[in-house]
């Protein structure tokens, strides 16, 4: 085999399932950029690689060095050292304070950094402050340096060595010495598969007890992020043995241990993560304790009709909305549930106004910080996000709760689709015995992003009273938007013919080859957000792509880097892992992160970057949220973004691509959810085809949930208060 020795100068492709990559390096021998190819772990720019294997010729892609092994070396070049110096490792050097240091101090950088690093004061523009800090982090990037070379071996990138070192400190080696597993238990971003490949090269036992346990827990939350609260025990085994390539046998003795340790809950033949366990029993234990607790302080509904509604001089409410607002007063719980244009918001003003009219004090929340905006907007009162309301510190929790309740006498939750179980359990938590409590969401979308699916649970157990408006008001009826919505959730095509509505379909031929058809439809696109639509005087700011995937050429992935290109192509950027995140750029959070108080789907702007520090700033709406290099695997652009992390927005102009590509993910909820995501206007490009398969395909993925069927029981449940904490 050659051996290739490179610098990364971008990552083209990354698969984080197999390690999969295809990058560009700079090697030695070769004055241009050429592509490598092969499996390797996750990398990042500036990375120094030593490759081994061949060079071959790809058919469309040309010449490649195709590698079977790759490991990570220390810079040995002027280049690399620069690279390495920027790379975001070392507090205090950014891009451009590398190439400084490295151009003052050449082929000695690292000597002086080792053994002479006050001599950084000779570099321009380097001050007393910033020279303290680079010899702190230098100190400390020693054990990084030992760590990364102590991982080299086992596959582990040096962006991982880092988040390693941050987590674990100088105990890092030790630890993974100790139980290499621990680090998919502890670190964000490090799964079992990336443990598990350690653990081997360190000689862990196929079969040990610190493995097995690993791959249930992993097992499990793969389930929950697929939505469900927990496995059955049969599926569980099967699943985790599959994972572990061991008999199933042998996962029953080291899942009994779990369980008998408390890692793990089992109900019957249900076994659950403890979060998911108590969080669905407390969710049940207090929505009947609310209903329980006895009528409401604002009873005396006999009275109430169109005309008495506070407020309904100019509105007309119908029969079902004077039944949703008299039902909202005499329930200590209540849900309203209808799809758009059904009169959802008229009539939450028509609860609203008639409670304030008895002297009530209302609180309003929705899930993210866009509804709650919208929210805000609509009612002309203050509209707060759950997490706000709850008062989340970072790092402390939430501030509302079971001992510090919320104060007031009506509290009013919109969007309620998006709460999952975890989220709703911390809400109840906090809502005291005299409160009532509405909640207001459109039950035929997508359930929430998180475990669980609260809103459909609480209609199917029978116990909640709710109200269903499904009359579309003559004001709606002029929306296509909004008829079509309701003719596919009904199960029937939309029209798909009208040209001078808000509901456009431009249609990609169905006779070319598949992958043609994905491309010109991504062509489309891009198309319409930098030239068709700005034509029609729409700011390229008011549309958001949304599309059923995140693979493909019409995935949100692909997507997104076309429009930055096309959209923002020249600004200061901060590079990351193959991606650029420039100033003007679209984000999203994509997990909770306590300590910054942003959270999983939360929409930013890049406000400012600094190549020095390495760092940027993203406003969410109107908070503005610091990220260092090392934490932008948190932000992935969002110019375009899956159906599903749409939830619960609202966006002025949408763009869906429906294609045979996403065949697998073409349910009526997805289509209906983005359908009802536009609000002046929206552009299906795509097949016929796939839009039928859609609207036809009604069959729902299951979620293993018991949250209905706790609360038909009826039965409280006991709850260690100290264990669910």
């Amino acid at each position: 085999m050659e051996k290739l020795q490179c610098v990364i100068e971008r990552i083209t492709y990354h698969n984080e399932e197999n390690g999969y990559s295809v990058v560009k390096v700079s090697a030695n021998g070769y004055s241009d950029i050429v592509a490598a190819v092969g499996i390797m772990p996750e990398v990042h720019v500036g990375s120094i690689f030593n490759l081994y294997g061949s060079w071959k010729i790809h058919p469309k892609f040309g010449q490649q060095f195709s590698f079977e092994r790759c490991e990570e070396t220390l810079p040995a070049t002027v280049n690399g050292i620069m690279k390495y110096l920027g790379s975001g490792l070392i507090k205090g050097v950014g891009s451009v304070y590398a190439k400084r240091i490295v151009d003052t101090f050449g082929d000695d950088t690292l000597n002086i950094l080792d053994n002479e690093p006050d001599r950084l004061s000779e570099v321009p523009g380097l001050g007393a402050k910033r020279v303290a800090m680079i010899k702190k982090s230098w100190i400390e990037q020693q054990e990084v340096k030992n760590i990364m070379l102590f991982l080299q071996s086992h596959d582990v990138s040096t962006s991982l060595a880092a988040k390693i070192f941050k987590h674990y400190g100088n105990d890092s080696i030790a630890v993974i010495t100790e139980n290499p597993y621990r680090l998919a238990d502890d670190i964000w971003g490090i799964g079992f598969k990336t443990a598990d490949s350690i653990a081997k090269k360190l000689g862990y036992g196929h079969e040990r007890f610190e493995r097995l346990r690993s791959g249930i827990f992993y097992t499990l939350n793969k389930l929950s992020e697929l939505g469900h609260c927990f496995s059955y025990r049969d599926e569980l085994i099967k699943a985790a043995g599959e994972l572990l390539e061991v008999d199933e046998d042998l996962i029953a003795a080291p899942l009994d241990k779990m369980i008998k340790n408390n890692d793990l809950i089992q109900d019957d033949t249900a076994i659950y993560l403890p979060v998911f366990y108590y969080s669905e029993v407390g969710t049940a234990n207090r929505l009947l304790n609310l209903i329980d607790s006895g009528i409401t302080m604002y009873m005396g509904t006999d009275m109430i009709n169109s005309r008495t509604v506070a407020g309904s001089k100019s509105i007309n409410y119908d029969d079902s909305q004077i039944e949703a607002i008299k039902a909202a007063l005499e329930n200590k719980v209540f849900v309203l549930t209808g799809g758009p244009g059904t009169g959802k918001t008229t009539t939450t003003m028509g609860i609203i106004e008639t409670y304030q009219e008895r002297g009530a004090k209302i609180l309003l929340a929705a899930p993210t910080g866009r509804a709650a905006k919208r929210m805000s907007e609509v009612t002309r009162m203050e509209a707060k996000t759950i997490h706000r309301l709850l008062e989340m510190k970072p790092s402390e929790g939430f501030q509302r709760n079971e001992n510090n309740k919320l104060t007031g006498d009506v509290l009013i939750v919109d969007e309620c689709s998006m709460i999952d179980i975890i989220l709703m359990n911390s809400l109840m938590k906090a809502v005291p015995d005299n409160m009532s409590v509405i909640f207001v969401g459109d039950v035929d979308q997508l359930p929430s992003v998180g475990a669980g699916k609260v809103l459909s649970d609480m209609l199917a157990s029978g116990v909640i009273p709710y109200v269903r408006l499904d009359k579309i008001f003559r004001q709606a009826q002029r929306s296509r938007i909004i008829t079509n919505a309701h003719k596919i959730n009904h199960g029937e095509m939309p029209y798909l013919t009208d040209k001078n509505s808000d509901f456009l379909f431009m249609a990609e031929e169905e006779d070319e080859l598949a992958l043609e058809r994905s491309q010109k439809a991504a062509d489309r696109i891009v198309k319409l957000c930098t030239e068709i639509m700005p034509q029609w005087k729409i700011n390229s700011d008011d549309i958001q792509v949304l599309t059923p995937m995140r693979r493909g050429a019409v995935g949100s992935a692909e997507l997104n880097l076309r429009l930055q290109a096309a959209l923002n192509p020249e600004n200061v950027a901060l590079k990351r892992a193959g991606f650029e995140y420039r100033v003007k750029d679209r984000v999203m959070q994509i997990r909770n992160n306590y300590d910054k108080a942003v959270f999983n789907g939360d929409i930013g702007i890049v406000t400012s970057i600094s190549p020095e520090d390495n760092t940027l700033t993203v406003n969410f709406d109107g908070r503005r949220i610091n990220y260092d290099v090392t934490d932008l695997d948190e932000l992935v652009l969002a110019y375009a973004t899956t159906i599903h992390k749409s939830q619960g927005s609202e966006f002025p102009y949408v763009i869906m691509p429906v294609m045979m590509s996403h065949y697998v993910m073409l349910q009526r909820n997805l289509l209906y959810t983005g359908v009802t995501r536009a609000k002046k206007g929206l552009i299906i490009v795509g097949e016929k085809k796939a839009v039928y398969i859609a609207v036809k395909n009604n069959k729902i993925v299951e979620r293993n949930t018991k949250l209905a069927e706790r609360l038909r029981n009826k039965t409280y449940e006991y709850l260690d208060e100290e264990d669910e904490d």
